[in-house]
């Protein structure tokens, strides 16, 4: 059976959905994304990168769906400060509500699901369907069987497949490999479902649901600090979930759950986003360390740690959650997302990232400053300026990976990184040698990438505009009296965004929303920004404008497309969550507190 026609064959029960109605349930080592009908149609086992065993998302036909059997209309929201979500459907008759989760913190190899069907008001009734696949919907649903205890159990590929509390009745359909059941729930009960699935046997017996969910909301409440120092503090508590929904055992965190999501439809730009870059795993860790949270900023510091410590100069710009190299990227013949064809493995691999030299360096001193930079963190410091010193010359690839160029902001942001790192030096000439250091690629760089208006431009040979320009004075790599720093702010506000909404840089002469999203990392920047130019207001504006590009579960995509107010891109995005989670702080102080 092609994967085409598998898709057909469950196309009423996994139907594509606008980006904005999806939420992520996460465990740290793998992401499950539920729609709006209870359709869970995404989700990677073993881990993040693994093929999906659930790929409706994508076109793959294979998920697992709990929907009420009536009319609905739907709703829902996370529990706070844990990616526990609740689908919420009122019907033409009562209330019913499906608590999800993927047990927390995940088992490297397992994933577990944990769901619970409640009639809040009057008897509900749900329809179930669960047809896992995996590869992508390349291997069926195979070996099915129900013993006594009403638990079924399969296979699919290499993967083990346990179903306990499938409700009597519950049938296979042949036709599809799939199991479908209907479900009654009296008014005021519960009823739990647990979805087992592994690399390897399973145990005798399945998770006990109560202890359980028990345990998952115990380790979440743990996990998530207050961060009453925010703005927002449920608002970043939910920024602080994500990112720590993202991250893995060995502290790693993944750019996004998701492969294929179009930034644009058919525009061709849709990339598979389920591998770390050290980029944005040094903003959480920024963002962390903003918030007083250790615990991601020491994930974020033994991760970038342990690449540079094995690969020195020639870290990559981004891995797996184990450390390895991100795979060539080719094309599944899947339907794809609609407006997007389907990609894995990331192009990265090929890359030099100069900037993801001074992200790194700026990581690393913010543990430093905290008293939380170990032995290997420092070995890695030292790593890092050396390759600066040795690379910094060299045209990169630049935060936005489009082409190599001696981008502006790749120079000045090691120069910011450098200055940073210098008082954890190990000697008084190392340090005096790394702000030296530092003097020569900003004194290199104003004599060959300011524009003739003042500002600074995007690189020696391209005289544009860019939002990453914003970036190296808000960590110190200009000053903010500079009058590159104000003069650039100016210009970006001026030609840059619309309607209160940021752009990375201009495509062509289109107006600026009809060439891409608006980039949602760069309305926090701005925010940021004139935040240090002590115009508090504005930033303030700037902040509330943008935490409103999201749907109703407050997951930031890339990109927000303005004229439809549609995410795009992949979701969730990683580091736009960092930025609202460190914006949300540094707005609440003045801005001279803090890099």
């Amino acid at each position: 059976m092609t994967a085409d026609t598998k898709a057909q064959t469950t196309a009423g029960f996994f139907p594509a959905h606008v980006l904005r109605e999806y939420a992520l349930l996460a465990d740290g080592e793998r992401g499950a994304m539920v729609g709006p009908r209870g359709d869970i149609v995404w989700l990677c086992v073993p881990r993040w990168d693994s093929p999906a065993v659930f790929s409706a998302l994508i076109g793959g036909g294979s998920g697992y769906s709990v929907t009420p059997t009536e009319r609905f209309v739907w709703g829902g929201f996370y529990e706070e400060g844990t990616m526990i979500w609740r689908s919420r459907w009122v019907t033409e008759q009562g209330i019913i509500e499906s608590r999800e989760a993927l047990a927390f913190p995940g088992q490297q190899g397992c994933a577990i699901l944990l769901r619970r069907v409640i009639a809040v008001e009057k008897d509900g009734r749900v329809r179930i369907a669960l047809n896992p696949r995996a590869e992508f919907g390349r291997h069926g649903f195979t070996d099915i069987k129900r013993d006594d205890r009403g638990w079924w159990t399969g296979r699919t590929g290499d993967l083990h497949v346990r179903w306990s509390g499938a409700p009597a009745g519950t049938r296979l359909v042949s036709a599809d490999g799939g199991l479908f059941a209907e479900l009654d729930v009296p008014a005021g009960s519960t009823h739990d479902l647990v979805l087992e699935i592994s690399d390897r046997v399973l145990p005798t017996l399945p998770p006990d649901p109560a202890a359980t969910w028990r345990a998952t909301e115990n380790v979440w409440r743990a996990a998530v600090p207050a961060l009453d120092n925010s703005l927002e503090p449920r608002e970043a508590r939910r920024s602080y979930a994500v990112l720590r929904g993202l991250t893995a055992g060995g502290g790693g965190m993944v750019a996004a759950a998701t492969t294929s999501l179009p930034e644009r439809a058919n525009a061709g730009r849709n990339y598979d986003y389920r591998y770390v870059w050290v980029r944005d795993q040094s903003y959480a860790g920024q963002a962390a360390a903003a918030v007083g949270a250790p615990e991601l900023l020491d994930d974020a510091v033994r991760f970038v740690s342990a690449r540079l410590l094995e690969h020195g100069p020639d870290l990559k710009p981004a891995y797996t959650t184990t450390g390895e190299a991100v795979p060539d990227q080719r094309e599944l013949a899947l339907p794809g997302y609609p407006g997007a064809s389907t990609l894995i493995g990331n192009w990265v691999n090929k890359q030099f990232q100069l900037d993801a030299f001074g992200e790194s360096l700026l990581l690393f001193s913010a543990a430093g400053r905290t008293d939380r930079l170990d032995h290997d963190g420092r070995r890695a410091l030292a790593l890092a300026a050396t390759a600066v010193a040795k690379r910094w010359t060299e045209p990169d690839a630049g935060m936005w990976e489009i082409d190599n160029q001696v981008w502006t902001h790749s120079r000045l942001i090691c120069v910011a990184g450098l200055r940073a790192a210098a008082p954890l030096a190990d000697t008084e000439r190392q340090s005096a040698d790394w702000l030296a250091l530092a003097d020569r690629i900003l004194a290199d760089t104003g004599s060959h990438a300011v524009h003739p208006t003042g500002r600074w431009q995007r690189s020696r040979t391209d005289r544009a505009l860019d939002a990453a320009l914003l970036i190296p004075p808000v960590r110190g790599g200009t000053a903010a009296d500079d009058p590159r720093t104000a003069t650039t702010l100016q210009a970006y506000l001026a030609q840059l965004t619309k309607d209160g909404y940021a752009y990375r840089f201009r495509h062509d002469q289109r107006p600026l929303p009809d060439a891409e999203g608006s980039f949602t990392l760069c309305g926090f920047l701005v925010a940021l920004a004139l935040h240090q130019q002590h115009r508090p207001v504005e930033a303030a504006r700037w902040y509330e404008r943008t935490r409103a590009a999201a749907g109703p579960p407050e997951l930031y995509a890339e990109e927000f497309d303005v004229n439809q107010h549609q995410l795009r891109g992949n979701l969730p995005q990683a580091f736009v969550h960092a930025l609202q989670l460190e914006t949300s702080v540094r707005l609440n102080q003045h801005p001279g507190s803090g890099r």
